[in-house]
């Protein structure tokens, strides 16, 4: 084969354009493309260090929002149970006093009423009395038919009437 004939007249001039080939390839990647690589994985690494400290200052803001959201929340609700006790207080010292009034009112009612019944219970009393001695009268008369005088029969039915 007249190709491997010639490998020793010319592998020395292979071995160098190889030996710069190699050197091209190294020193392209090494000078050139590698530095660029690093600018690129330090950007990275920046970009990701810099969106790491946003997350944490915003997740900062956010818990600082929802403390304040929740210390607010909390006052509003003591605010409300506060008012609601007030508003408690006011109502069961209205009903109160509107219950006393009417308690009041009925108790005079109740007075005027059992003074009615009273008056009543006297004038019926009496009418029963007058009656009674009326009948008493009545009776002796014609039993006896004797005359009675009308103060000793009232005094005798009064005495009657009080002993039941």
């Amino acid at each position: 084969m007249p190709q491997l004939d010639q490998i020793g007249q010319i592998y020395a001039s292979q071995l160098f354009w190889l030996a710069i080939v190699f050197a091209l390839i190294y020193f392209g990647i090494g000078k050139a493309m590698v530095p660029r690589i690093e600018r690129t994985i330090d950007d990275r690494a920046a970009r990701i260090a810099g969106d790491l400290a946003a997350a944490e200052q915003a997740r900062a803001a956010a818990q600082a929002a929802d403390e304040h959201y929740h210390s607010g929340l909390e006052s509003a609700r003591a605010e409300a149970h506060r008012l609601a006790a007030d508003a408690a207080a006011r109502s069961a010292a209205a009903t109160e006093v509107k219950v006393k009034a009417g308690d009041a009112a009925t108790e005079a009612d109740l007075d005027r009423a059992t003074a009615r019944i009273d008056g009543a219970k006297r004038d019926a009393l009496a009418g029963i009395e007058a009656a009674t001695v009326d009948a008493v009268e009545a009776i002796v008369a014609k039993l006896s038919g004797v005359s009675v005088d009308r103060a000793t029969a009232t005094r005798k039915v009064q005495a009657e009437l009080a002993h039941g």
